[in-house]
């Protein structure tokens, strides 16, 4: 908007045109009147016999005439009852998705599809923005139907008038009560008390509209009772036409029945001030803490005589009229007669005109989208015109002297230049080929020599385990390794160890078994293990049946003595070895899954020569051994009346060839034979990062746990 453009706010309603044309002086802050013009119908646009759009084309007209409207904006206002407007309290919202969050809340309060409709939405006061977010926001949305809009607009575009700005009536009257009655200014805080509210009664010929506010919040309603309402009481009260009851209503003071007229039209006073109490209970109850301080009558309705005692008496509280516009300046039109008669009727023109100046915070606008970007554009088409042209020339002043660089160079000059560089080049690019490829076959190279060496760094660890769970097995020492009662030898054998990884060791404990679980150790038992690591399982037997010691020496009992309680000690130490890290090299959770006992038939000078199987389980793990598998008995020796327990040896098995000799009936020894299967998890430990000492809960210290046999 050019400086010191002039506004034109024109409000068409039932009664006639009014307009008033306004401008705003920067220096002294003053907003100026310099013209209006008052243009009543011929007919009330709601009589039966009216045509509106003649009737309006008319006042169009007629004002056209009148005054000259072309360097001018121009805003109109629609009628509140035929508009929406709803007011939402939004929830805390980041400050950026607030139009997010009001299109939603648009499509919830507008009876009809968006496409449909012209909406547009403006933020009140109360919201605090905290961190990004909105807080206490409240947001009116205003809307109008597309085809209601179209036709307010058509007798304008008719006209080729532009018009800048659409408002509804209700935000016109907020505009003038806050700009000239509380003196609010755009940029300024507002210095009222935010809990006292006045009300604007706006009596229109067929309906009023009432709005309530602080300076801040807005609450709108519609009153469907008008002038017209009085007027038609008195047709119908005296039997009159509407013109002469029209004439007669606004002379009811100088008629000759004063009294007769105001009995006539006292239901309608009673009517029309039981609405806005109504209207008044409601909005109290919406909002608690708001106290109405005083109401303010607009409309060339609100000229009935006694109207405003009346609304005083009933409604308790101060009703004041809108006709003195105590902000605006300009005595040619403020003192204008005709002004001063239909002054309570520019409320709304006055209102629209100061937001198309910008005086106030309203800037919300029901002109349609489509119609604002096309003036946009066309406004800036002599601008883009004139970039254009800059453009075009200061590509031409470029392309000129870079013609004349061109010209100063030649193939003449600098062709044998071009060749050595481009030589330079090419030699450049032969060496950059040849270094990618040694540096891919290098990289190969270093490949191929990882994949040789890449467990060098854990194959100790594996060496070391297995030598744990050897150190672990119980074992014959000194005078006991010639024990010739096998149920009384420390050993067991392991047929076989397999190790699975397992990604997550949480799962493998939650498979356990309740008895499984309680043959943990104390501190496995409280904390599960987590993560990734190895699962051991050994499948082991053992002959060892002691009933010398029914608590710790016969069947699965003793691998718990022996090599369960060794694996979840913290190292372990043999008398014939050095000591060894068990828990502390990261073996945890060892327990015994299942195991079972069965009677064993032992046959010490081997097996008959008829039997299957001769010489295979009487030897208990290896050839003439018992222990067999990882860590036995020292002595791979001899079981009692044979070398190696064979069938065969001296003094036993098939007789010798050319001997009638009979074969001695087989020497058998019945045993308890133990099966089992044990558990334990492994997540090595570097040697580095061991403790030298166990924790306080770890069952025992490594020094103590011996592998003596049960």
């Amino acid at each position: 908007m050019a400086e010191n453009q002039a506004v034109w706010g024109i409000e068409i309603g039932q009664a006639g045109l009014k307009a008033i044309r306004l401008r705003y002086a920067e220096a002294a802050d003053q907003v100026i009147a310099v013209a209006f013009d008052y243009i009543p119908h011929p007919k009330i646009l709601s009589q039966p016999d009216a045509v509106p759009d003649e009737l309006i084309s008319q006042a169009l007209e007629t004002f056209l005439s009148r005054n000259e409207t072309k360097e001018d904006l121009i805003a109109i206002s629609v009628p509140g009852q035929t508009s929406l407007a709803r007011f939402i309290q939004l929830p805390p919202v980041q400050a950026n998705r607030v139009p997010e969050i009001v299109k939603y809340e648009a499509k919830q309060q507008i009876p009809f599809a968006l496409e449909d409709v012209i909406w547009d939405y403006q933020p009140l006061g109360g919201g605090v923005e905290e961190s990004g977010y909105m807080l206490d926001a409240e947001v009116g949305i205003f809307a109008m139907k597309r085809d209601q809009v179209l036709k307010t607009l058509q007798p304008f575009v008719d006209r080729k008038m532009e018009v800048e700005l659409i408002q509804i009536a209700p935000l016109g009257l907020y505009n003038t009560l806050c700009y000239d009655s509380l003196g609010m200014r755009v940029g300024e805080e507002f210095e009222g008390n935010p809990e006292e509210s006045a009300i604007v009664v706006d009596m229109g010929a067929d309906s009023t509209t009432l709005m309530v506010t602080n300076g801040s919040k807005i609450w709108i309603r519609n009153v469907p009772i008008g002038g017209n309402h009085f007027t038609r009481a008195l047709t119908k009260e005296m039997k009159l036409t509407f013109a002469k009851a029209e004439h007669l209503k606004c002379n009811a003071t100088r008629s000759e029945d004063p009294r007769a007229v105001f009995q006539a039209l006292r239901p309608v006073f009673n009517e029309y001030v039981s609405e806005i109490q109504r209207s008044i209970g409601y909005f109290s109850s919406v909002n608690r803490d708001a106290k109405i301080s005083k109401v303010y009558g607009t409309g060339n309705g609100f000229k009935l005589a006694g109207l405003q005692k009346f609304l005083q008496q009933n409604l308790q509280y101060e009703v004041e009229r809108l006709d003195d516009f105590q902000s605006l300046v300009g005595d040619a039109v403020l003192n204008e007669p005709l002004f001063q008669d239909n002054i309570l009727t520019f409320t709304v023109p006055y209102g629209i005109a100061l937001q198309a100046l910008k005086r106030t915070s309203i800037h919300t606008s029901l002109l349609p989208p489509e119609i604002a970007t096309a003036r946009k554009i066309r406004r800036k088409k002599p601008w883009a015109v004139v970039t254009a042209a800059a453009l075009l020339v200061g590509l031409c002043i470029s392309a000129v002297g870079y013609s004349n660089v061109a010209n100063s160079v030649s193939t003449d000059r600098f062709g044998s230049v071009e060749s050595k560089v481009k030589n330079l080049t090419t030699q450049v690019s032969g060496y950059q080929s040849s270094y990618a490829g040694a540096e891919g076959e290098f990289t190969a190279l270093i490949e191929k020599g990882d994949k040789l060496v890449w467990n060098l760094d854990t194959r100790d660890d594996w060496l070391e385990i297995y030598k744990a769970i050897d150190e672990c097995l119980p074992r014959d020492v000194d005078d006991e390794i010639d024990n010739e009662q096998i149920e009384k030898r420390n050993r067991i054998k392991l047929p076989g160890i397999t190790v699975e990884h397992q990604a997550d060791l949480a799962q493998w404990f939650e498979k356990l078994s309740p008895q499984a679980k309680s043959l943990l150790s104390k501190e496995d038992q409280a904390t599960p293990p987590e993560g990734a690591g190895y699962v051991f399982t050994l499948n082991g037997v053992h002959y060892h049946h002691d009933e010398s010691k029914p608590n710790t020496d016969v069947g699965v009992l003793y691998v718990h003595e022996t090599l369960l309680k060794n694996l979840q000690s913290w190292t372990v130490k043999n008398p014939d070895s050095a000591l060894v890290d068990v828990r502390k090299m990261g073996i945890t959770h060892a327990t015994v899954l299942s195991d079972s006992r069965d009677p064993f038939n032992f046959y010490p000078n081997g097996r008959p020569s008829g039997m299957r199987g001769g010489g295979g389980e009487n030897q208990f793990g290896g050839p003439g051994g018992f222990a067999g598998g990882l860590g036995g008995g020292r002595r791979p020796g001899m079981l009692p009346g044979g070398e190696a327990g064979f069938p065969g040896g001296p003094g036993m098995g098939r007789p010798r060839v050319g001997t009638n000799r009979p074969e001695k009936e087989p020497k058998v020894m019945p045993i308890q034979r133990t099966t089992f299967e044990l558990q334990f998890v492994w997540k090595p430990i570097p040697v580095l990062e061991r403790q030298e000492n166990p924790p306080e809960s770890s069952n025992s210290e490594g020094e103590e746990a011996t592998a003596e046999a049960g």
